[in-house]
């Protein structure tokens, strides 16, 4: 009774096949987790923007806050500056010397000049918190919106990952299962050459004349030889694995 085939009495041609087919089902899971891949990093973004307007939402808050404190501390230092001028012209009734007199004078137009202070500063304030609360406004605003634009990209996540998940997992059984006829020179071959190449495309078939990966044109003789399949014959220009045009084979 003859022995089972070993991965070293597989022909060349048929190492080729199994490499050709191991590529397209790698490529169905590159192009499952690039449509998948996509999603991930838009929600990302907008997670982290979010993240970002609730921060700057908080400080602006705590700066409203801010000014609104001190609007109304100014404005109880201004009653303060009153009362005190009312007890200064008050005192100024039974002074018994004009030194007593001007002294006062001197408190009643410093603390005038306190006045004139506060409300200058005050309305400053009033114009900042205006423009503070103008800001706040359009950040919730902005907030709300991406809020919504998230929770549409996650939904849209979520239910493409329900719907890839099983044929992703399928195929990466299909996958493994191609790899098994394959010797372990020859993968290792094909894991470096997927991991270098940006498409993830170490197999390629000769199209019009050119290498499908990187397309630079291959010459009549080598063309023959690849078509041959006696033999693995790679890029010259790129390094991947070249197979027959797909309707020769």
């Amino acid at each position: 009774m003859a022995a089972t085939a070993t991965k070293k009495d597989i022909s060349v041609a048929d190492k080729l096949d199994a490499l050709y087919q191991l590529q397209k089902i790698d490529s169905e899971i590159d192009r499952i987790r690039t449509i998948r891949g996509e999603l991930p990093l838009e929600v990302q973004d907008l997670e982290d923007e979010l993240s970002g307007l609730g921060t700057r939402i908080a400080k602006i808050q705590e700066e409203i806050k801010e000014l609104e404190t001190e609007i109304q501390d100014r404005k109880n230092a201004t009653k303060d500056s009153e009362l005190a001028i009312s007890k200064y012209k008050e005192q100024q009734n039974n002074v018994r010397n004009n030194r007593e007199f001007e002294s006062l004078a001197k408190e009643i137009e410093f603390q005038e000049l306190e006045i004139k202070l506060h409300d200058k500063k005050s309305k400053e304030a009033k114009f900042k918190l205006t423009s503070k609360k103008e800001l706040l406004d359009e950040a919730k605003e902005r907030l709300e919106f991406r809020q919504v634009d998230l929770n549409t990209k996650q939904s849209q996540l979520n239910e493409i990952v329900s719907e890839t998940q099983k044929d992703e997992e399928k195929l990466i059984a299909q996958s493994e299962k191609a790899k098994k006829n394959i010797d372990e020179r020859l993968l290792v071959a094909y894991d470096r050459l997927r991991e270098n190449a940006k498409n993830g495309l170490a197999v390629v078939p000769v199209d019009r004349d050119a290498c499908g990966g990187c397309f630079n044109k291959i010459p009549p003789q080598r063309q023959l030889d690849i078509q041959s399949k006696r033999k693995i014959i790679v890029c010259e220009h790129c390094g991947r694995v070249l197979v027959p045009t797909q309707e020769e084979q």
